[in-house]
């Protein structure tokens, strides 16, 4: 079975109208190769957010030793997320712990800033010295928003 998404945009009421027509349309047209499923949300994060995170846990990874251990980028994506939503950590299967939460790709963009400054400050805390590709992606986002 595939899936295929489809996003729709509305940023204003005035919209709302158009949107709920082209839904209409696109259930009916759907509904002839079986069920639909129909969602809501708030955009994720942005594809620039994303592209800004990769170069700054590489930095901490790069320069900062935790507890005797140098961790990975994606080790210090899930303590850093863990920091930011309090996520909750359970003993494994097999021993170690899990930690249980929420995934930066389900993230909206309010949330992921949130992340990205709670990183800035450990990697203050930590005296990081930021990559000029970490650097140039907090400039490109400036510019954009």
């Amino acid at each position: 079975m595939s899936r295929q998404e489809i996003i729709k945009r509305i940023d204003r009421p005035d919209q709302i109208r158009f949107a709920l027509s082209w839904v209409q349309q696109m259930v009916e047209k759907g509904l002839a190769a079986g069920p639909v499923q129909i969602s809501l949300g708030r955009p994720r994060r942005s594809l620039d957010q994303n592209r800004k995170l990769w170069p700054m846990l590489t930095d901490i990874s790069r320069q900062v030793e935790w507890y005797g251990q140098k961790l990975s980028p994606e080790d210090w994506k899930h303590m850093l997320t863990a920091s930011l939503t309090k996520q909750r950590a359970v003993p494994g299967i097999d021993g170690g712990f899990v930690i249980l939460g929420l995934s930066t790709s389900r993230m909206n963009k309010e949330l992921f800033s949130q992340l990205i400054e709670v990183i800035y400050a450990f990697g203050a805390e930590q005296g990081v010295r930021w990559s000029e590709q970490a650097n140039q992606n907090l400039y490109e986002l400036r510019n954009v928003a």
